[in-house]
């Protein structure tokens, strides 16, 4: 599997472009590949064990595939699937359609790429082609606002670029190489070796960055907000999960470890974010950027997991990897929604949109009830365990705040939900309808699969989380 779901989509993205076919053809060449990726995961005799063995004899990689990178492949499927039906909507080109599906082709390459590599350098590799292609995909509409963003995005995320690539370098070094093994080997005896150490230093906030956290934030809401709407899901849905936290989970869980160092850095980072994403939300006035703060906010909580350095925390961490790709890939596709009706998007605008959008007002109801962790919802349980992970580990105060931070963010949801679907209905608003099917059929998939996974939660968390995170 894991070759193929390397190849493929890179193959395909040649096959589409020589020659050159329609953009309609590309969005369903697309999707195809994406449904394909999914069912690849649950039914390996699909045929990709057959192509990976071919493509085995020509092409050599420090890949293999574990429960981890299973995870991150249903969500980056199930993102890909719904970011780029959202990116049909509102493509206003035949050539703007090829462009995103061509683009998402090669960023699933490059996740796909990314969840399996066993070498550093290999891990850089595959982000940045995933940071290339975002940039161009935040970009692609040419307006100001997704010009700046973009340029944020490119800027910083080559800050941290070149951080990473420094400390591959000083792993190569330090270890005669990068694979996982031999520099784990080298980080064992980081204490008497200052070298390790500061490569350390660098591989971890260059991830920090990528991940969006706090202090290193600064250019999330922008590339979030301007972005075209498909694209925004596919941001905050993946993309900066994959490339920062996600490479994380895996470069503690395979080099470093979790030493008392690393744990307080991981717990102090994970708090900023958690409150501060959180703060900074409820002062917004834009839906995207509500949603784009909340993010900061959420995949705190998956670095708190991680904080507590334990196998149940790791376990809390994946899970919640997996919800948050679910329920803020449907809120973004629901802002994109409310923007398609009525071209706008400031929160102090609306009213009572509820009355004329009901399902999106249902759908946005039951992602901002997993986001602020209310049961029966899937967000429920992945926070739960996180509690569960911090206080078992003894971190008593880590766990208390989590579950403070809960109720911040239940108060920018609500409020957001009052301004944009409750209340008296604007007259601005009388003649909005309900958003096509394009979007309202994602939207009623990703919020079936939030409230599944939280009824299903003993065997989802049984047969699928235990057992990636070695459980």
């Amino acid at each position: 599997m894991t070759i193929s779901l390397i190849l493929i989509p890179i193959l395909l993205v040649f096959a589409l472009n020589i020659p050159r076919v329609s953009g309609k053809t590309a969005y369903y060449a697309a999707l195809a590949f994406f449904a394909w990726q999914l069912a690849s995961v649950f039914f390996p005799c699909l045929g990709s064990q057959q192509f990976a063995g071919l493509a085995g004899k020509f092409f050599s990689f420090n890949i293999a595939a574990d429960g981890i990178s299973e995870i991150m492949i249903v969500s980056a499927s199930v993102v890909a699937f719904v970011s780029l039906m959202t990116s049909k909507v509102f493509s206003t080109s035949d050539g703007k359609l090829f462009s995103l599906s061509n683009l998402m082709l090669l960023c699933i390459a490059g996740i796909n790429g990314l969840v399996f590599a066993k070498d550093a350098f290999t891990m850089y590799v595959f982000i940045e082609v995933i940071a290339v292609a975002s940039y161009i995909m935040i970009s692609l509409d040419k307006k100001v606002g997704a010009l700046e963003g973009g340029f944020k995005y490119l800027i910083i995320s080559s800050i941290a670029t070149v951080m990473m690539l420094f400390s591959v370098a000083l792993f190569f070094l330090a270890a005669g190489g990068t694979g996982f093994a031999e520099i784990s080997a080298a980080v064992k005896d980081y204490g008497s070796n200052g070298i390790v150490l500061i490569a350390i230093i660098l591989f971890m906030c260059g991830l920090l960055i990528k991940g969006g956290l706090v202090p290193f934030h600064s250019w999330l809401s922008g590339a979030y907000s301007q972005a075209p709407a498909g694209v925004s899901v596919f941001l905050g849905g993946i993309i900066t999960k994959t490339t920062g936290v996600f490479t994380l989970i895996r470069f503690l869980d395979s080099v470093t470890g979790f030493n008392g160092e690393i744990k307080t850095v991981l717990l102090i980072t994970g708090a900023l974010s958690v409150v501060g994403g959180a703060l900074i939300a409820i002062v917004q006035k834009d839906f995207k950027r509500v949603l784009a703060y909340s993010s900061i906010s959420q995949v705190g909580y998956i670095v708190l997991a991680l904080g507590a350095g334990t196998a149940l925390g790791v376990a809390a961490a994946l899970f919640h990897i997996f919800n948050h790709a679910i329920f803020k890939s449907l809120l973004f596709v629901n802002s994109a929604s409310v923007e398609k009706q009525t071209g706008r998007l400031d929160v102090d605008s609306f009213g009572g949109l509820g009355y004329k959008m009901p399902i999106t007002s249902t759908t946005t109801a039951i992602a901002f009830l997993s986001a602020s962790g209310i049961p029966p919802f899937s967000g429920f349980w992945s926070k739960l365990l996180i509690v569960l992970a911090l206080w078992s580990a003894g971190y008593q105060g880590f766990a208390v705040l989590a579950v403070l931070a809960s109720l911040l963010t239940m108060a920018y949801f609500v409020t957001l939900q009052k301004k944009v679907f409750f209340g008296e209905l604007s007259p601005s608003l009388e003649n909005v309808s309900e958003a096509p099917k394009s979007l309202t059929v994602p939207a009623i998939i990703l919020g079936g699969i939030t409230i599944a996974v939280g009824l299903l939660f003993p065997l989802v968390l049984k047969y699928f989380i235990l057992p990636a995170a070695g459980l």
